[in-house]
């Protein structure tokens, strides 16, 4: 079925009784040529990718859960592509592109707003790094506005630019980054994949991997087991844990991050606002909730709860930022499970045991990263080799050194 206004139109003047399921509910088959393991927008962005690019569409997604209920769900729905290192920028300036069309792409309203994002800067040393950062991006042909005071003042009028302990000195402004709705793209993905054929198997957990002379058979699931020569982690925050059933460490450390939502009120945030300096970042989301987070919960859990004096840092930093905010009610809270990288770069790579690939790590940057780490996933699988995209994001480059350390703090996983 093809969505559009004018389909639309026809079922709201014949009773809405044209409408099918967005995708069916298969009976797992005994055999399949590729096993995606974790049903977040990752793994079906991946599923859908062989299915489009690669013309492999005897592949099965399996979760435990109801599809797009962990990360994917769990986050403030941010995109950009402004990173320093060539590495990073190029990847995720792919994955920007593929969001501008991926609406048109899968046939489905993924709510993708160009709002613009803008990362704030308060002295000399931030002025210098966010130059230094846009520079690099666009001698890649990537957009990048180099903002002083008065021009963050005009574009944000409730960013108090004059605050005492952190005044806004200007900002690096990506026009082409903003936001899209999280749960419409898990759906998009999945209705376009399973258009093309991919089963995609709810409430299926992965018990374990079968491995047999150092390359994958299959996986033993609550629903029985299935074969396949191929299988593609995309697990976020739990990624240890399954590449552990195949015998496989991975470099990755789990902890929580927690996001908030206020009470809807009239549009006051135009753009993606981040607030370095208090580690805050902020959007305005079409049902007129103010989305907003911080950093990481600081230890290590697969829990999707946080904790109180995270909640008061994320507020405290908001209202210094805008002070605006000190007079909305929080409506909710959640957290989100990071797998969090050792030098706080993605994993999209090949492994140890022959047919297993995985795309980790993602720390902060995994909803962004969306279409583009499914695109190199695909393509890693398809071709047992990475993209030029994602080569740089081997899993092996802990240990030959090659790290891409991007915020310059070691290897020290939270603080990534």
């Amino acid at each position: 079925m093809h969505y559009s206004g004018l389909r639309l139109l026809r079922e709201a003047l014949t009773g809405n009784r044209g409408w099918k399921p967005a995708w069916r509910d298969p009976v797992p088959r005994r055999e399949y040529d590729v096993i995606i393991i974790g049903g977040g927008g990752h793994g079906l962005a991946t599923a859908y990718y062989l299915a489009k690019v690669h013309g492999i569409t005897n592949v099965a997604v399996v979760e435990r859960g109801p599809i797009g209920l962990g990360n994917t769900g769990r986050n403030t729905t941010i995109v950009r592509s402004n990173y320093l290192l060539p590495q990073n920028h190029n990847f995720f300036e792919w994955s920007l592109k593929l969001w501008e069309g991926l609406e048109q792409d899968i046939n489905f309203n993924a709510m993708v707003s160009q709002r613009g994002v803008l990362n704030l800067f308060h002295n000399e040393g931030g002025r210098n790094a966010a130059a230094r950062r846009g520079n690099a991006m666009r001698l890649d042909g990537i957009d990048a506005e180099l903002l002083d005071r008065e021009q963050v003042r005009a574009m944000c009028p409730l960013v108090d630019v004059d605050n005492g302990r952190f005044p806004v000195m200007g900002a690096l402004l990506q026009r082409r980054g903003g936001t899209a709705r999280h749960d419409a793209v898990a759906w998009g993905f999945a209705r376009a994949a399973d258009a093309r054929g991919v089963d995609i198997i709810q409430h299926c957990e992965v018990l374990g991997i079968d491995v047999v002379d150092g390359r994958v058979r299959g996986v033993q699931t609550s629903r029985g087991p299935i074969r396949a020569n191929k299988i593609g982690l995309a697990v976020a925050g739990n990624t240890s844990r399954l590449a552990q059933m195949a015998g496989v460490d991975v470099p990755i450390e789990s902890h929580v991050l927690q996001a908030f939502v206020s009470e809807a009120v009239k549009p006051l945030v135009d753009q993606v606002i981040t607030f370095g300096a208090g580690h805050f970042y902020v959007s305005q989301s079409d049902k007129g909730g103010l989305v907003f987070g911080g950093g990481l919960d600081g230890w290590n859990t697969y829990a999707q709860r946080g904790n109180l004096p995270v909640v008061d840092h994320v507020w405290a930093a908001g209202i210094a930022l805008i002070p605006a905010l000190s007079r909305l009610r929080g409506l909710r809270q959640w957290g989100g499970v990071m797998d969090m990288s050792f030098d706080g770069s993605p994993i999209i790579s090949t492994t140890p045991v022959a047919g297993l690939y995985m795309t980790a790590g993602w720390c902060y940057g995994g909803f962004k990263a969306t279409p583009g780490s499914g695109w190199c996933h695909a393509w890693t699988i398809a071709n047992d080799a990475p993209h030029k995209l994602n080569e740089a994001h081997r899993l092996d480059r802990f240990r030959t050194g090659h790290l891409l350390d991007e915020r310059g703090n070691g290897p020290f996983p939270w603080l990534q």
